[in-house]
């Protein structure tokens, strides 16, 4: 598959920061639904550059006391929006991604075998910025022309598809913002 602006599942219009944390999806497994998630490393602070190193393996662990926690964690997203827009890719889109942990959608277990993981710089207390909301909106269609089989309503936060585990991207993601999803 093929669409205008992606080479070898790498979108053109985002950086590039390759990750380690993926690997293939299973045989005959379909892209059928896109993941948001939100995260700011350290946590509440925007701007760091320390998403992009975390999900490349390049974390200084001792840079900060909550990346304790982290030091065993093996993952990645295919793409981080940053506060100001900017859009980083870290695993092409015929990769299967580290980004949804133990998870189900519509009954349908392991998600990361079958989605498109998005991170997005945020926490549970501030709004998202608009910029991130237009990009968001260019990614999407892009993915939607790479994935024309995508569904309209086939997006889902991390929280929906890991209930109870997982709180992202939170009560200060606006999903009347989206152009090219419905979110029911």
């Amino acid at each position: 598959m093929s669409g205008r602006g992606w080479a070898e599942g790498w979108w053109d219009l985002a950086a590039r920061a390759p990750s380690p944390h993926w690997d293939d999806r299973p045989v005959g497994a379909q892209v059928e639904l896109v993941v948001l998630h939100a995260i700011s490393l350290p946590p509440d602070r925007f701007g760091t550059g320390e998403v992009q190193r975390f999900f490349q393996g390049l974390l200084d662990w001792d840079a900060h006391p909550y990346y304790a926690q982290l030091r065993e964690l093996r993952v990645s997203a295919h793409f981080f929006i940053e506060r100001d827009g900017k859009i980083w890719q870290h695993v092409p889109v015929q990769g299967r991604a580290w980004h949804a942990g133990v998870s189900a959608w519509r009954g349908r277990p392991a998600c990361n075998d079958f989605s498109i993981g998005i991170e997005l710089e945020g926490n549970a207390m501030e709004s998202f910025a608009n910029r991130q909301y237009d990009r968001l909106n260019v990614l999407l269609a892009a993915l939607r022309q790479y994935y024309p089989a995508l569904a309209e309503d086939a997006i889902a936060g991390h929280s929906e598809i890991a209930p109870g585990r997982k709180w992202d991207p939170g009560p200060q993601f606006d999903w009347q913002r989206l152009e090219h999803f419905r979110h029911d």
